[in-house]
């Protein structure tokens, strides 16, 4: 059964850390002020129940039209080692078409056991594994290099899986399914309904597979691929689609040559780009205003963007081709590279926990079936830099498993018949298009396409959202396919943001600004 317990108060500054604007206060803490806050314990270890218990935090938005009250709709936004605490009410803020979920559904925010105010758990930093001050060298990563920062993350990750392995070892997909379905219980609900993207879609399908006759309608968006298991096999897709997603941008460039100058053709494009790329990994750019070099990976990064970020990054490429080593950076560069001053801004007080490290971890090395040794991680790392010439170097990295000492527990999929709606992103990278096919073969399901680049977008999108909406409210989506977040065109025809913000991995806000992540790894 649920605990019913007060729910947490958050002061002005606490909304703003959780990026909710002034403007949206007096509507956030209406929601807050009906919102129901709860727990539920659970076995640790399903293959133990009467053993040791972890605590499962939950959230309950009731439905504002109880006569027509349809039950419970549970929802996930990704990570893994993300906090879904309070995602009915940010999905709600997002957009009112999305709103209308909360009219006849009772709408769930959950955090994942190891996360956020469910029982949780943080792995202390070994000396040598704390790489958080370090600084890789710009230009070509050696292969020295790379085996010290392995080591090190080996290190770690021996270290942290050792600390606590009772806990750690049952943070998987299987067991945040069975939490969940002890949530449907604890709400004595016969059937419950899903939302979940990223990895909240791999949660889902893991859930349906176990659970299938006690889920009602289920949507997952930005779907994962069904060997979500093997990391190897996710990381070189991804980086292959993002170099063949270059070649659209190469085009765009190419139809804009008499103003970037990059280039009539693609072909041409592509070549000028991959020969800045060449010569910043040769000889990086140290600009007089810049605190760090900029590198390959930088002009890697400025090609991977979405459509969305194609009239910021053009204007830098252009910049990049005549810009003088040494001097000041020209003015474009420097708005996305920053000038070294900035930094996260300090938690406040009584913030929730958007994100677990060590959760999220410990989910993917817990389910990790790739290789963990280095010489199969560098000859990963080189052939994705071979295959991927342009953009290879901004999606080359990948969660390096490496010294984890506890078992393997690889996702288990099944088919099943119930309702299902799972929605692609045509152009994205982080879930590329085709897994969203992959799983539909795996678990069944309709497919639903949404015809943009950005990760996570449907339910932030009102021409998205309303088929959203429509099947939950009635079973049917109302169509296959919906535009997505699409730039749109100015007088003098450049893209501008068709929103400020969209939901990304990991959970956090993933800007349509582009702004230059300073690498803390190179391989």
């Amino acid at each position: 059964m649920v605990s019913w317990q007060a729910c947490p108060q958050y002061s002005d500054a606490v909304l703003d850390y959780l990026r909710i604007g002034p403007e949206d206060y007096p509507a956030f803490r209406a929601m807050m002020a009906r919102m129901d806050c709860g727990t539920v314990r659970v076995p640790q270890d399903y293959r133990n129940p009467g053993g040791a218990k972890v605590t499962i935090a939950l959230t309950r938005l009731k439905a504002t039209d109880q006569a027509h009250r349809l039950g419970s709709l549970a929802m996930n936004p990704g990570g893994p080692g993300g906090s879904g605490y309070l995602m009915p009410e940010e999905l709600m803020l997002g957009n009112s078409t999305v709103a209308q979920l909360n009219q006849q559904y009772d709408l769930i925010g959950f955090d994942p056991r190891g996360i956020g105010y469910s029982t949780s758990y943080d792995c202390p930093r070994t000396q040598d594994g704390d790489d958080g001050d370090y600084e890789p060298q710009a230009g070509p990563v050696t292969r020295a290099e790379a085996k010290k920062e392995y080591e090190a993350e080996a290190q770690q990750n021996a270290s942290c899986s050792s600390s606590n392995p009772a806990f750690l070892s049952q943070l998987t997909t299987a067991n945040v399914a069975r939490d969940l379905d002890q949530i449907r219980r604890g709400l004595d609900e016969r059937k419950m309904s899903y939302f979940g993207g990223s990895w909240g879609t791999q949660l889902g399908a893991v859930y349906r597979s176990m659970f299938g006759a006690t889920i009602g309608r289920m949507w997952l968006d930005s779907v994962v691929s069904p060997r979500a298991y093997d990391l190897h096999y996710r990381s070189s897709f991804t980086a292959r689609t993002t170099e063949q997603d270059f070649a659209l941008f190469a085009s765009w460039l190419a139809e804009r040559d008499s103003t970037y100058g990059l280039g009539d053709t693609p072909a041409k494009v592509s070549a000028t780009v991959l020969g800045l790329r060449q010569a910043a990994d040769a000889e990086p750019w140290q600009f007089s205003d810049v605190p760090i070099p900029l590198d390959g990976a930088f002009i890697a990064f400025l090609a991977s963007g979405p459509n969305l970020v194609w009239d910021q990054a053009a204007p830098i490429l252009k910049a990049m081709t005549t810009a003088v080593r040494g001097g000041a950076a020209p003015a474009a560069v420097k708005d996305v590279v920053g000038d070294g001053s900035g930094g996260e801004d300090p938690t406040p007080d009584g913030a929730p926990a958007r994100f677990n490290e060590t959760a999220g971890n410990a989910f993917l090395c817990n389910e990790d079936s790739s290789a963990r040794d280095f010489d199969s991680l560098w000859k990963e790392y080189k052939r994705n830099l071979r295959q991927n010439p342009i953009t290879g170097d901004a999606t080359s990295v990948r969660p390096n498993c490496a010294g984890w000492t506890l078992p393997v527990q690889p996702l288990q999929l099944r088919r099943n018949n119930g309702s299902l709606v799972m929605s692609g992103h045509r152009y994205e990278t982080l879930t590329p298009y085709p897994w969203v096919g992959q799983m539909q073969d795996t678990i069944g399901g309709q497919v639903f396409t949404v015809d943009d680049w950005i990760h996570g977008s449907a339910a932030m999108v009102p021409e998205c959202a309303t088929h959203i909406v429509s099947y939950f409210s009635t079973g049917n989506s109302e169509g296959k396919s919906c535009p997505g977040l699409q730039p749109r065109s100015s007088d003098d025809d450049t893209a501008t943001a068709a929103a400020a913000t969209v939901t990304g991995d990991n959970t956090s806000a993933t800007s349509t600004r582009l702004t230059w992540p300073k690498p803390s790894s190179k391989h």
